[in-house]
């Protein structure tokens, strides 16, 4: 049975076109992974399926009593609210129900006798419906979801302002698992989140029975949970059966099949324009050389598409900085309460480290910390000589109204337009990209613009924090090779061990020193 049908959609922002007569069509149990490079349209393409876009030109059209579950890496909680009010909300229609049932009780006192009976009939209903659904186990419920996504520890009563992106993450993660839709549109899930919960994903997902389309860069997770791949590419989606590795060898192959049929026709075309050029003058052959312009008149031209840009990603090198990048002393991170043990600790010049453990447990505090942003809670933190220092934020909050232009000139005012530009395009963005405002590029395309940054920086020391989160496969992997032959030091934080296992010497594990408990 047909879940979703999409039906010839076109789609654009202003000359930009993203979809062109696109058709789709998901059916139950299937369990697909989207993919595409930043910025084809995959998060565009959930936004208008959920309603929340409307598309130039098509038909959406999903089976009747379908509920769809859509996990948006880019929603905004609302200040004030808990993470327990956060996932009580997967039940507001059963709260909605638990109202009426009280108002007609309410009304049951004056009611008529005929009236009576339809109530009752109405109470009834609701009564078996609140039951089905579990309701009176509701806070049950909650807290087993919490507990398997680690937000026991987070705090069911913290404001869901003061989280980092990965517990905020799980908090969307868990409010739509308790809604438990019919399908789930997930949206870069894995996204700040860390081992032990991408595992805990994986092993859900595998189980799942019903119906999920899956954006994700992560391909290991990609390889393990889909059974289809649907490609954005050009406008097109096209659809693949098996997992993400058996549609890299199918596409490699079709991509190879069109261009020797691309060079195949060039080759005829070139023969029969030159045949067409000599005898066209001539009375005894004028007759063969219309019957082959007829031929090139009606031949279907292959059209190659543009190759995208691939990204190059090459660190600028600074000075030499002293012996020591940094070193702690009895330094206790935290804001209002502690979050890790007395740390001393020193970074060496040339070390490259990788930060890693939970959600939560302070790695970006520490990070900041380090660099003077937090003022520590006890103890001390110094930087070493002659540093300079390349930062990458896991999220930079606020709508950026300017153009990737304007960003990169407020930081290189001496730059040249067409150095911008060139640099921009060596990140991998388009000339469409470039001219467009920040807000309106997809996660990866603003890393990359961030990235375009730092690569133009002169640094001895990156601290990255979460770099690899949005970016396409692509993107990440010509940023692990930028970092493995970058010749100074890094602090990286990172849940990909595919990513960081090849770039650094040294694994700082931080749930050692937390005070969380995990």
């Amino acid at each position: 049975m047909s879940i979703l049908n999409v039906e010839h959609l076109t789609h654009g922002f202003g000359d930009r076109a993203i979809f062109n007569d696109v058709s789709f069509r998901l059916l139950k149990g299937e369990h697909i992974g989207l993919v595409g490079a930043n910025g084809e349209g995959k998060s565009t393409f959930f936004n208008i399926v959920t309603g929340k876009l409307m598309p130039d030109e098509g038909k959406i059209e999903w089976a009747k009593n379908v509920r769809a579950g859509y996990l948006d890496q880019h929603t905004v909680l609302t200040q004030g609210l808990t993470v327990r009010d956060v996932l009580k909300s997967a039940f507001a229609h059963l709260f909605q129900l638990e109202e009426r049932m009280n108002s007609i009780c309410d009304s049951l006192g004056t009611a008529s006798e005929e009236e009576m009976t339809e109530l009752m009939e109405e109470l009834g209903t609701i009564q078996d419906t609140l039951t089905m659904h579990d309701f009176y186990i509701i806070d049950a419920k909650v807290e087993e979801v919490a507990r398997a996504l680690g937000l026991l520890d987070t705090g069911l009563d913290r404001d869901v302002t003061d989280l980092s992106g990965g517990q905020r993450t799980k908090v969307l993660l868990g409010k739509l698992l308790l809604e438990k839709p019919d399908i789930l549109l997930l949206d870069e899930p894995t996204n700040y989140l860390d081992e032990e919960h991408i595992a805990w994903l994986k092993r859900y997902l595998l189980e799942y029975e019903n119906a999920f389309i899956l954006i994700s860069h992560d391909i290991p997770f990609l390889n393990e949970v889909i059974n289809l791949v649907y490609h954005m590419e050009n406008q097109e989606l096209n659809r693949y059966v098996g997992n993400y590795d058996h549609f890299q060898e199918v596409y490699a192959v079709k991509k190879s099949q069109l261009e020797a049929a691309y060079r195949r026709q060039q080759q005829e075309i070139s023969e029969l324009k030159d045949f067409v050029a000599r005898n066209k003058a001539r009375v005894s052959t004028r007759n063969m050389a219309m019957s082959r312009q007829k031929k090139l008149d009606k031949m279907d031209v292959i059209e190659l598409a543009a190759e995208k840009p691939k990204p190059e990603f090459h660190f600028k090198q600074g000075r030499t900085p002293g012996k020591y990048i940094f070193e702690t002393k009895d330094l206790v991170i935290g804001y209002d309460e502690p979050l890790s043990k007395p740390l001393t600790l020193s970074m060496e010049r040339g070390h490259k480290i990788a930060l890693i453990g939970a959600n939560g447990i302070g790695k970006t505090t520490l990070l900041r910390s380090i660099l003077g942003l937090i003022p520590p809670l006890k103890g001390s933190s110094q930087l070493g000589e002659n540093l300079q220092i390349g930062y990458f934020e896991q999220e930079i909050k606020g709508e950026n109204k300017t153009t990737c232009i304007e960003e990169i000139w407020a930081d290189f005012p001496s730059y040249s337009q067409y150095e911008v530009r060139s640099a921009l395009a060596k990140c991998g963005l388009t000339t469409k990209h470039i001219e467009s405002q920040v807000r309106v590029l997809s996660g990866g395309e603003q890393a990359k613009v961030r990235l375009c940054k730092l690569v133009n920086k002169e640094t001895n020391i990156l601290l990255l924090d979460e770099p690899t989160n949005h970016l396409d496969v692509d993107a990440k992997e010509a940023l692990k090779q930028a970092l493995i032959t970058y010749k100074g030091s890094i602090l990286l934080i990172c849940h990909e061990p595919e990513f960081y296992s090849d770039v650094v010497s040294e694994i700082w594990d931080c749930s050692k020193w937390t005070t969380k408990l995990l």
